[in-house]
């Protein structure tokens, strides 16, 4: 062979035994590079992206919330003397059963539209937003979007919640119908001499924002669990950048 040609294949032999060794110290290398607070950022955001679809989709699903006793949603705890004197009344209790059921379909239903809002927030979300939730209380995440999107969530799931509480359930009578009559009623009761003596309390709570904010409360808590999720599982760090910003 021709010694021009025995150098050139040394050297080519030796050019791709360098580059071989060169991407195996390339692979191995622990990937300790310090994050820019912009992939931080970046890595952040996508994991709230994907824990604030996992929460609302957990929820918009049927029996989300009427099926989950952390976030069912009930009447006050001021009506409870209501709801078991109704529950003597012959079709009483069923009455009660279908307003809850109906109550809790809404907000499942309202749900299904809450991702939006908080991407929305995601995209509006500084670096000096995320630093401080990254370095924050293991519930920094949910407390950021309380702040920026509960009156949003509330303005969504209010007529939704309404419209539930004021449809007909029997002989045009609504949720919302009968709570009126039975807080009028028992107030009648507990505001006189007979119920001052026997020191009843009158129900003076407004049904739509309660059944709303008890409808966020739960909403929020499922928030909190996927942020949990996501600061302490591994599993569910599901990018390497995830993997970098929560290691």
């Amino acid at each position: 062979m021709h010694i021009k040609k025995i150098l050139l294949i040394s050297l080519i032999s030796v050019c791709l035994s360098g580059c071989a060794e060169l991407m195996q110290v390339v692979n191995t290398m622990d990937l300790d590079i310090p994050l820019t607070e912009s992939e931080v950022a970046s890595g952040l955001k996508e994991a709230l992206r994907v824990g604030t679809d996992s929460a609302a989709h957990h929820l918009a699903l049927k029996d989300g919330y009427f099926g989950d006793e952390m976030v069912k949603i009930l009447l006050p705890p001021e009506a409870d003397i209501i709801v078991k004197n109704a529950s003597k009344i012959p079709g009483g209790q069923k009455l009660i059963d279908d307003v809850i059921l109906g109550i809790n379909r809404a907000a499942e239903d309202a749900a299904s539209e809450a991702g939006p809002i908080f991407f929305k927030a995601i995209k509006e979300m500084t670096i000096s937003d995320a630093m401080n939730i990254l370095k924050g209380s293991n519930d920094a995440a949910t407390t950021y979007f309380k702040s920026k999107t509960y009156q949003k969530l509330f303005d969504l799931y209010s007529p939704k919640i309404k419209s539930s509480i004021n449809k007909d359930l029997i002989a045009g009578y609504s949720a919302g119908d009968t709570w009126s009559t039975m807080t009028s009623n028992y107030n009648k009761v507990a505001s006189s001499f007979v119920g001052q003596m026997a020191n009843l309390k009158t129900v003076d709570v407004e049904l739509e924002g309660y059944l709303t904010q008890k409808a966020l409360d739960g909403l929020f808590l499922k928030l909190a669990d996927e942020e949990q999720k996501i600061r302490t599982d591994p599993v569910a760090r599901v990018s390497d950048i995830l993997k970098r910003v929560f290691k």
